[in-house]
């Protein structure tokens, strides 16, 4: 376990670990790949929404106002991975927003930083609206919640109509209007409370294996969906982001 957990954090090459527990690489790299599913499996319970009313009975001061129903702050993460050798794979990974060959996930926190989704690596291509439609959040999120989000997921509105819950973001952007006082206020408002969800993010960025330009090999891909899980709940068994 603690091989395995080195390897995340630190981002440590198999020879290195190997050294340090007098075992050759191969080996390191056998027990960090056996390892690393079962971690994810027993801590992937960590994961999850709270009941809506303990949430609401434990809700931080800076939401009490106007957004005492938000269960969810979304916000896609990337990481870069070595380049793939088939065109097709290139493609499908390749980032516009980073400029390089990416896996991408959708994290949703609660009001005080608690991880409660992670969804499943996709190609860096996806658009965050269509990466919240394809991973299973839907099917998690509580109804007649409040989602919270930048523009870049204003589309995802007619899915959480569905769900009867709501989407709250800035408000848009227009070249011709100048915003409002209000409006002004509103973005200000909301940006002040989505920076808890970058926050977050920045605590899996302090794991080397899911740093922005970290290169993720092709050999150690198939792991990564069960790292992130493995980072997104130590970092719930960390202090919350937000005093309550």
């Amino acid at each position: 376990v603690q091989l395995c957990l080195m390897k995340i954090r630190r981002q440590d090459t198999f020879e290195r670990l190997a050294e340090q527990f007098c075992t050759s690489p191969s080996n390191a790299s056998i027990v960090s790949r056996k390892t690393v599913p079962i971690l994810s499996h027993l801590l992937k319970t960590l994961i999850f929404f709270p009941n809506p009313n303990l949430v609401k009975r434990t809700l931080p001061i800076a939401f009490r106002n106007s957004y005492s129903h938000v269960q969810s702050i979304v916000d896609a993460v990337e990481i870069q991975i070595e380049k793939p050798s088939n065109p097709v794979n290139q493609t499908l990974t390749w980032s516009e927003y980073k400029k390089c060959n990416t896996i991408k996930y959708l994290i949703s926190c609660g009001l005080d930083g608690f991880i409660n989704f992670i969804s499943t690596g996709y190609g860096g291509r996806i658009s965050d609206v269509l990466l919240f439609e394809k991973c299973d959040i839907l099917d998690k999120l509580p109804e007649k919640c409040g989602v919270m989000a930048d523009r870049g997921f204003k589309n995802i509105k007619p899915l959480l109509v569905e769900k009867h819950c709501e989407l709250i973001k800035p408000p848009s952007v227009s070249s011709i209007h100048k915003p409002t006082k209000s409006e002004v206020l509103e973005t200000k408002r909301i940006a002040s409370l989505r920076i808890h969800i970058e926050r977050v993010i920045g605590r899996l960025r302090e794991f080397d294996f899911l740093k922005p330009h970290a290169v993720i090999s092709h050999s150690m891909l198939s792991d990564t969906d069960d790292i992130i899980v493995i980072a997104s709940a130590l970092i719930n068994l960390q202090s919350p982001i937000i005093k309550i």
